[in-house]
Parts: structure tokens; C-alpha cells; sequence
């Protein structure tokens, strides 16, 4: 074969070779910035959601009363007595309406929570009980429940303490009981089977109100943050199985945390299958 034609033929597969080599190379170049690219904006929903809970009797009327100064005195720590009187609302009794279903719903029925310190609720079924109460002075702040939970929210249905226990009680926390001031109380505890599916989230303000261009309060669940500007309970969704924190933090028109000790809370609850 002539010399010069197998020059050109080789300079053809040489030509060949390298094209295919390239285009290979650039395929693969786009491929990975594809997939980086969709890696990067392809961001996946959070499933948690945050809704107003509806439907549940307003017991406008309901309330509760204890008979005592607004700074109970005691001489030392230990078992201190309540009794509280409760009108237009029945204590043990089952809450009416479709909520009772939906949500983790107490078989005992209506009842009190008392709350010593912004600490986790205890319930009562009962208007007199006794609870022990350690040297110091501390805040109590009680409220009626519905059977699942859900306070109730009027101005008579809340009654709030000051509990000066001992001596020469120190007081650690210096809550200006006048201040705005937010209550935790659900969720709380274990959850499990259909009561994961809907998880009561709510709480107490006292000496303020909640608004748009006002006071605010923020939610923050598995980190994912929801603003409240309604005073009213709320249903989470969309919850995994494990351990959930909630954080919930009163604010103010500007966004940024009222003083106080118990504006700022944080809670784990568990959920299990």
C-alpha cells in the first residue's frame, strides 16, 4: 500500500480515537455536574406540620377558684394542701366532640393541671389534693384541662400563686408574676400507635395576648421553626418514631424573646410505634 495513504488512514484513526475518547469524557463531565447540581437545589419537604386544632367545646364559662392570697405562705417544705372549687365544668367527665378521638385522650376524663416552677404538668381528677413542695419560692400556675389535654382558655379558668415556703426563702428565679409570661404543657410523655399521628401541642400566656404585629410565639420541632400568632392549641403532624424536642419561646413584636424564666422552654417526648 502507498506510503502516503496509510499515513492519512492513520491520522483518520487517530482522529477517530480521540473524538470518541472526548465525547466519552464530556458525557461523564456532564453526568457528575448534573448530579451535583440536583444534589444541591433538590431539597426534601419537611414532613412536620403545624395546625390549629378546631372543634373542641369552649367552656367559656368554666372556672376554677382557690381561696387564697395570692402569696401562700408555708412555715417549712413538705405536703402543702389545695383545695380548688370548680364551676360550670366537670371534673372526670369525658370531653364531647371528635378531639377526644383524634388525640391521646385521658380515660379519667376532665381534670386540673398544676403546674409548680414551669415544670411538667401533674393532673387532677380531683379539686383537693396534696402536693410536696420544697423550701423556696416558687410559682404556681393550674388551669382545667379537657379529657385530652387541651386547656382551657378564659380569664377565670387560670389561677396563678405565688408559693413562699420556709423562713428565708430564696427567690432563684424572680418572676415578675405581672410580666408576660409562657406556659408550657403538651406535648408531654410517651406516644404510641394512632396517638403519634396527632400530637396536642399547647400552652398557657398570661398578661398579654398573641398577634401578627404583636406577640409571637415560636415553635421550634426537630428544628424545624413554626410562629404562632394566635393563642390556640395546635395539632403536629408528619412526626418520626423516637425522640422529638420541642422548643417554644414567647416573643416580642420585633421577634426577640420577652425577658423571663420561662419564656424560653425546652421539651423531649418520646413516640413509639
Amino acid at each position: 500500500m502507498n506510503t502516503h495513504y496509510v499515513s492519512i488512514i492513520a491520522s483518520l484513526m487517530l482522529f477517530f480515537t480521540t473524538a470518541c475518547k472526548q465525547e466519552k469524557k464530556d458525557a461523564n463531565n456532564d453526568e457528575g455536574v448534573t448530579k451535583e447540581v440536583e444534589t444541591e437545589t433538590e431539597k426534601v419537604p419537611s414532613k412536620i406540620t403545624l395546625e390549629k386544632l378546631e372543634g373542641s367545646p369552649a367552656y367559656a364559662d368554666a372556672s376554677l377558684i382557690l381561696d387564697t392570697p395570692e402569696d401562700i405562705k408555708m412555715a417549712k417544705a413538705g405536703e402543702m394542701e389545695f383545695s380548688f372549687n370548680v364551676e360550670n365544668y366537670e371534673l372526670g367527665a369525658q370531653t364531647k366532640g371528635p378531639n377526644a378521638q383524634k388525640l391521646a385522650n385521658s380515660g379519667k376524663g376532665q381534670h386540673i393541671h398544676f403546674i409548680l416552677d414551669n415544670q411538667p404538668y401533674s393532673a387532677h381528677y380531683e379539686p383537693n389534693f396534696k402536693k410536696e413542695v420544697p423550701a423556696g419560692v416558687h410559682h404556681l400556675v393550674a388551669f382545667l384541662s379537657r379529657s385530652f389535654h387541651e386547656s382551657v382558655k378564659n380569664e377565670n379558668s387560670v389561677i396563678v400563686r405565688k408559693l413562699i415556703v420556709g423562713d428565708t426563702p430564696e427567690d432563684k428565679l424572680g418572676l415578675d408574676m405581672k410580666a408576660p409570661t409562657l406556659i408550657y404543657s403538651r406535648p408531654k410523655g410517651e406516644y404510641a400507635g394512632k396517638d403519634t399521628e396527632q400530637v396536642l401541642l399547647d400552652f398557657f400566656v398570661l398578661n398579654t395576648s398573641l398577634s401578627e404585629k404583636g406577640h409571637k410565639v415560636r415553635a421550634t420541632i426537630n428544628g424545624e421553626e413554626f410562629m404562632i400568632t394566635e393563642w390556640a392549641p395546635h395539632v403536629i403532624k408528619g412526626l418520626p418514631m423516637g425522640e422529638i424536642t420541642i422548643q417554644l419561646e414567647l416573643l416580642d413584636e420585633m421577634g426577640k424573646l420577652l425577658p423571663g424564666p420561662f419564656n424560653k422552654v425546652t421539651r423531649t417526648v418520646t413516640l413509639k410505634e
